[in-house]
């Protein structure tokens, strides 16, 4: 028995047929789906399946990338939805530095006389700083939320190593976090192991470029880490380039099994027991 521990099924990718895709999971062993929010109508929308489904659970939060597309009360709407019974963790929060706003500056109208005035440089830093600042204070908000309310964390972090980890710092003891889709090097992945936190692999981990993330799984303590399929994406081998699913959830665990030379009922036990210990689910 396997857990997919970060799915988004409330895309419209899953729209037409969620009841197959679950149908899919259950026959490959994927016994329960953590469908996750990245803002307030997908959180909503999360919720609701796993009103709906006995096996789905929610997790609710305010994706990096989003943080200034919701509104001002996008907080206490969040506290609300976390109340649900079935809500198992905060998240995905974190940082993601990957494309930032700077990047567009030259065809934004909006910034035109800005740009009369400032260097480019100047621009960069003050649009760049705006946009990383407001990520890292609903980081903090989620982070301070979940100890309200005795939950764990999803982390998201995207090219903002440091700055995550520094944030995340004080909280060390207070709560636990998973940085799902875990791609990063083995030092970096001891750094947060010691800090208490977990990690989770996707699909990348079938990948022929993935070594350091295969290096990372051989390594990681059995009760360290978790499976996911971050599906819609990132489609294991042989499905990489489709739609993946929560049935992939075997594809990644059969790849770790073989990685650390263990028997696939081996990770399945393991990462159960992870699963059940991290999130809440009952």
């Amino acid at each position: 028995m396997l857990t997919d521990t970060h799915a988004h099924l409330d895309y419209p990718d899953f729209s037409n047929d969620i009841d197959g895709v679950l149908q899919r999971a259950k026959e490959e062993g994927v016994h329960r789906i953590i469908t996750i929010g990245t803002g307030i109508e997908s959180s909503r929308r999360a919720v609701a399946l796993a009103e709906k489904y006995a096996e789905v659970f929610a997790v609710v939060g305010l994706h990096p990338t989003n943080v200034q597309e919701e509104s001002s009360v996008w907080l206490d709407v969040l506290r609300g939805l976390a109340a649900h019974p079935k809500v198992a963790a905060i998240g995905e929060t974190g940082l993601d530095y990957r494309h930032l706003p700077s990047e567009n500056l030259s065809s934004s109208p909006a910034l035109s006389a800005l740009q009369a005035e400032l260097t480019e440089d100047t621009e960069a830093f003050i649009v760049d700083g705006s946009y990383k600042a407001a990520q890292a204070e609903a980081f903090s908000a989620q982070l301070d939320l979940a100890c309200e309310l005795g939950l764990n964390v999803v982390i998201h972090q995207r090219d903002a190593w440091d700055d995550t980890l520094k944030i995340l710092q004080p909280y060390t003891g207070r709560l636990r976090g998973v940085f799902h889709c875990f791609g990063n090097t083995p030092d970096q992945a001891r750094e947060i192991l010691a800090m208490g936190h977990l990690v989770s692999f996707t699909g990348i981990i079938t990948f022929k470029n993935a070594a350091l993330v295969r290096e990372v799984a051989a390594f990681v303590p059995e009760d360290a880490f978790m499976v996911e399929t971050d599906c819609p994406y990132l489609a294991p081998v042989p499905f990489r380039g489709q739609r993946c699913e929560p049935a992939h959830t075997r594809l990644v665990a059969e790849k770790i099994a073989e990685v650390r030379g263990a028997a696939i009922e081996s990770i399945s036990s393991a990462t159960e027991k992870t699963a059940a210990g991290f999130f809440k689910l009952g």
